[in-house]
């Protein structure tokens, strides 16, 4: 009969490219070997998480098409992106640290004369589909092409607002390497990426690239691309060390204690890249809200005086019930009530974390519907900033006083406390 096809050939039709490549092999046996890995699939720390949305469909279903509250998950008007974007990265970074948030999770991460590339999508929708799934909500502030070279492109797991298809494709005709959780390599090989450029780490392993130290760390997430949800590929966030500087990127999480650990290990950081968006209460075992991620980031750092912390995973797709500008609200109420620095660029704004001043302009106000008796007033941020710098050097002044007295003093003066994380 003309036009009929297999069925073989239909449901092949049905699995699209981006669904990737389950591993197999010896990728698989090594997958097995993990001590993060029983019964069959990855474990997170801290016990089993909540990975789909708890309650009824119904309840869920009810909240996500309230037609209420639905026109605030959405920017009202034209996202302002950083409009000189390509001239300022074609500089290098005065302090040898810079940082470009090109949207959602996905940063330019110049260290100590290298150039890291997190999380890249460029993609249109974070979707296996073409014509469906969440769009983006503004342009990508540059053109993947416009970039120039990338030594190194860092994959934080597999979900599709973090690994894109179209975006690593394209990437893979370069020269750039990568370094993905364990399994993860397996889609990269399947979209054109030869094993030889592969770097696939388990939590607390280490690879060197060019000069830089890039170790997977612990997340509490979940992994899968396809129709079935294997969990055989897994999770991370990660720590980036170079000779002057270190940064942490958190990939997607729900809070836990790991943080301290990490923290402890590999802290303090010059930068943190923090999670604070497309969190629910219908899942909240996998991502954190803006005083989560508030407090990941102090227990990073061991407390306010270290680097700042750049919030990431929001305004560039609409992942969840909460109000668009509601993760930027959060992170910069969060900030004021302990005193840390945070860095707020528009997406494509490049900033460097070591500098006397970052981007602190609640830029999203002006395109956000405005909740009910308007937004707090935009001095607070302000005030914040101010506060905390004159923190640091109030403490710089005592340390170096302390140090200036310590022979005629040893042992007659309390050791200072520091804030808690």
């Amino acid at each position: 009969m003309a036009g009929f096809r297999p069925l073989s050939t239909g449901l092949r039709a049905l699995r699209p490219g981006a669904f990737g490549a389950d591993p197999r092999g010896e990728r698989m046996a090594r997958i097995r070997r993990s001590p993060h890995f029983k019964d069959g699939v990855f474990q997170n720390p801290g016990g089993p998480a909540r990975t789909r949305p708890s309650g009824s469909t119904l309840d869920f279903a009810k909240v996500f098409f309230d037609k209420e509250t639905r026109p605030r998950r959405s920017p009202q008007g034209t996202v302002p992106l950083h409009s000189t974007t390509l001239a300022d990265i074609a500089r290098p970074p005065a302090t040898g640290l810079r940082l470009t948030w090109m949207g959602h999770s996905s940063v330019l991460a110049e260290i100590d004369g290298r150039r890291v590339l997190f999380d890249p999508v460029w993609g249109e929708r974070c979707s296996p589909f073409p014509f469906a799934g969440p769009k983006r909500l503004h342009p990508v502030p540059l053109p993947l092409a416009a970039l120039g070279p990338v030594d190194v492109v860092v994959i934080s797991h597999d979900h599709y607002d973090h690994l894109d298809m179209p975006t690593i494709k394209a990437l893979a005709g370069t020269d750039t390497l990568f370094a993905v959780p364990l399994g993860v390599g397996a889609h990269l090989e399947h979209w054109g990426v030869s094993a030889d450029r592969l770097r696939e780490l388990d939590w607390h392993e280490t690879t060197k690239i060019g000069g830089l130290a890039l170790t997977a760390t612990p997340a509490r997430h979940f992994c899968g691309r396809g129709l079935r949800n294997t969990q055989h590929t897994l999770w991370a966030s990660w720590v980036v060390a170079g000779e002057s500087h270190r940064i942490y990127h958190s990939g997607d999480t729900g809070y836990f204690d790991g943080f301290k650990e990490i923290g402890a290990e590999h802290g303090p950081f010059d930068a943190t890249m923090i999670q604070i968006g497309a969190y629910s209460d219908f899942w909240p075992d996998i991502h954190m809200t803006p005083e989560e991620g508030m407090r990941a980031h102090l227990d990073l750092q061991g407390g306010p005086e270290h680097g700042p912390m750049l919030p990431i995973h929001w305004a560039t797709f609409n992942l969840a019930t909460h109000p668009w500008a509601d993760p930027g609200e959060g992170t910069v109420a969060a900030a004021r009530a302990v005193g840390a620095r945070i860095a707020l660029p528009r997406p494509g704004e490049p900033f460097e974390p070591t500098a006397e001043t970052v981007p602190s302009e609640p830029w999203w106000r002006g395109v956000a519907l405005a909740p009910e008796g308007g937004f707090p007033a935009g001095e607070a941020l302000a005030d914040a900033a101010i506060k905390t710098a004159s923190d640091a050097a109030a403490m710089a002044q005592a340390d170096t006083e302390g140090d200036g007295r310590a022979g005629a003093a040893k042992g007659t003066e309390n050791p200072e406390t520091l804030p808690a994380g």
